[in-house]
This record gives C-alpha cells, structure tokens and sequence, in this order.
C-alpha cells in the first residue's frame, strides 16, 4: 500500500468543533473509516466520500480493510486524539508510524480536566476500555485523582461498586458526559451513595479517592502488608519480598517469571511497581493457582499470568523473561539450568530459600556465575510474659546476579 493515510480526531461537538485543516482532509477523502457515530458527525454534502463502519473484531480487520481501499485516499476517523489510548496505536503498529497523518482533536480527558480545574499533569488516567475493572485497584490512594475512561454506559455504576466493595466508598465520582458537545452533562455523587445505574456511553470519570478508615492501607513501593494477601502460609513475607523486588529491579515493560508462585505476591508487586510491567506466575498447585488470581485482582494488576504446572516442564514456551524469582522448587531436577538458560544477556535472576539442601545449591551457582549470596535475617518484637522480646524468622538465603555476555 502506498499513501499516506489521514487519521482525523473527532469530538463530540462534530463537525463544528473541527479546525479547518481537519474539515479539508475529510472533504477530499474518497473513502471515511470510522464508527457508526463518528461517521453520522460529519455532514454528507461536505464529505462525499464512502462511508465505511469499522467491523468487530476491529484489530484483525485493519490489514485487509486498508489493503481492499490501496491507491484511494483514506481518512481515519478517532475520538479525541487518535494517539491517547485510540486508534492511532493500532494503525501505527499495523502499518507503520510513517504512513500516518495524524490531526488530533483535544482529548475526553483534556476536556475533563479543563471542566474540573484540575492540573493534567498531576492527573492519572487508567483505561478500562477491553480492560478488566479489578486493574483500577492498583491507582487507588488517599488523595489521588483519577481520570477513568469508561467502555459504556454501566461503566460508573461498575467502578462505584468496585469502590464500594474494596473500602473506598467514600471517594467523589463525577462522571462528564458528551464533554464539547451540546449535550454535556456533570453527575456527581459519593460512591456509597452512586445513585445512577447507567450513564451516557461517551462520558469520563473522575475521582477524588478517599480510603474508608478500616481499610487496609497499601502504599506504592513493594512491601506490602501480609494481609493484604489470601494465602496458606506459602507467601514471601513482607520485609523479605521488599529485598526481593529490590534485587530483581523491574523497569518499565520488563517480564518477570515468578516460578513457585504461591501467593502470587512477588509477581503480583512487580507489577504494581510500573502499568506496562508484566509477570507470570508458574504454580504447580491448581488451589495456589487460583489463589494467585484472586490476589492479582484484588490489588489491581489482573494482567497477571498464571501458568499451572511444575517447572521446570511448565516453562516450555514461554515469552523469554528479562527477569526471574524461585521462590520454591529450587531442588527440582534441571529447574535452575532451564532458568539459566532461559535468561538473556542482561537478565537478572534471585531465588531464595531456607532450607540447607537448596542453599547448598545456590552457594555451587554463586561459586560458577559469581552475583551477591546473602542471608535475610527478621525478628519481631513479641511479648514474653510481662515484657517484650524478640522472636527470630526462618533466615532466608538469596542469591542474585546478572546474566553477563559470554565470552
């Protein structure tokens, strides 16, 4: 395919709201992609040209849609600004970057922070378009306002349950609806008291989060609280996961295998660290499996991958990790030359124990590969009789190291 193709921001003011270089490429297109809605903005006297009605699934469409109108000048029709959560990513990753021409329209949620007053940069927006509710979890915290995009109409009803549910009922829900158009509207409740059970399907939300005061406080950096975990005493505890996913350091869009999953909570506060971090969890136990789902979902990353089964047979096929964590199984036959051998250049691996048998193990790979072998000692203070003393933990041996080039 040659040409380039115009991708054309609309908002729900139409064609009025449009600038006049966005009105041109619309006139002169032969052919209009768009939905049904953006398509019926625009006025048929002053856009001629074919209408066509993005078919669903879209994403698989794109190739042979485009390739079917190859040498006819397309415009791309997108809500708001086609680069913010739009359909200006797909078609850049389907056909290229360079073959677009994109004229962006202000987005929903410039619009909402312009209507609220608040500053966008101090903003965060999360998505729940083809998205999971349980992934607003993870932005939660006292004080912080969020800029929610909705998928339709039941959307706000949904997120003031959720908030409801999970001891944030006390937060304001504001929900914009048809921002820029004639028909815009504000609704504003608590979400104890959401009292709308459907909305416009064009709208944002925003939330002011307030945290009931029985609920459970979870900050941002890795070390939650153990109860904020279901588990059966399989879980790395809370100062020793703190030094684990100090030592894994996840960046940005890094994969991490957590092999031994049991409560999920490594891989769970991976990627809790950054939205594009990305884990999966191999659990051999069906129960623990489920369990580590359970908790993805309750804190907010339920974009978490489960694979069930004993490694290391269940590794077979798997994306390659930039990072991995054994936190269980050390002493299964091949498991530590299957992760070794599955970790690029640059990657890093930490696997923890207590046991002797499995120390002895890490001591022989930090004598070959070289890394850091510490040992994690914690003690809590506990009563004794009228007085208070100190009860030890299990000490947790931890070897780290980062795969280097070979020679």
């Amino acid at each position: 395919m040659n040409g380039a193709i115009a991708v054309v921001g609309i908002g729900a003011d139409g064609w009025d709201g449009l600038p006049e270089g966005s009105r041109r490429v619309l006139r002169d297109a032969e052919v209009l992609i768009g939905a049904p809605r953006q398509l019926d903005l625009l006025p048929r006297d002053d856009c001629p040209g074919e209408r066509i009605s993005w078919p669903s699934p879209l994403r698989p469409a794109v190739p042979g849609l485009l390739a079917a109108h190859q040498g006819r000048t397309i415009a791309v029709l997108a809500s708001g600004d086609p680069s913010f959560y739009g359909i200006g990513r797909t078609l850049a990753e389907t056909v290229g970057a360079d073959r677009l021409r994109i004229h962006p329209h202000p987005s929903s949620v410039s619009y909402a922070s312009a209507r609220l007053g608040w500053p966008l940069e101090a903003v965060e927006t999360v998505s729940l378009v083809a998205r999971p509710l349980a992934a607003l979890s993870a932005a939660l915290h006292p004080g912080r306002r969020l800029l929610v995009l909705g998928e339709g109409p039941e959307t706000p009803a949904r997120v003031a349950a959720l908030l409801r549910e999970t001891g944030w009922g006390g937060t304001r829900v504001r929900v914009l609806e048809q921002l820029g158009g004639p028909r815009e509207r504000l609704l504003d409740a608590t979400a104890a008291d959401w009292p709308y059970e459907r909305t416009d399907a064009l709208h944002v939300l925003a939330l002011d989060c307030v945290r009931d005061p029985d609920t459970l406080r979870l900050g941002a950096v890795p070390g939650l609280p153990d109860e904020a975990y279901e588990h059966d005493g399989q879980l790395t505890k809370r100062y020793v996961r703190a030094a684990t996913l100090a030592a894994l350091a996840p960046a940005p869009g890094e994969l991490l295998w957590d092999i031994g999953g049991g409560s999920g909570s490594i891989g769970i506060e991976w990627m809790r660290t950054h939205r594009s971090c990305r884990a999966l969890a191999v659990e051999k136990s069906p129960e623990r499996a489920a369990r580590i789902e359970r908790n993805a979902d309750a804190l907010g990353v339920p974009g978490l991958r489960v694979v069930t089964g004993p490694a290391p047979a269940a590794l077979t096929g798997l994306d390659a990790p930039d990072a991995i964590f054994i936190g269980g199984g050390l002493t299964a036959p091949g498991l530590l030359d299957a992760c070794w051998d599955a970790l690029p250049a640059g990657g890093r691996l930490v696997a923890n124990t207590v046991t002797l048998e499995s120390e002895a193990l890490l001591a022989d790979r930090y004598r070959r590969h070289g890394g850091e072998l510490i040992r994690l000692a914690v003690a809590a203070a506990v009563p004794v009789g009228g007085f208070t003393g100190w009860r030890q933990a299990m000490p947790v041996t931890q070897w780290s190291v980062t795969k280097e080039e070979e020679a």
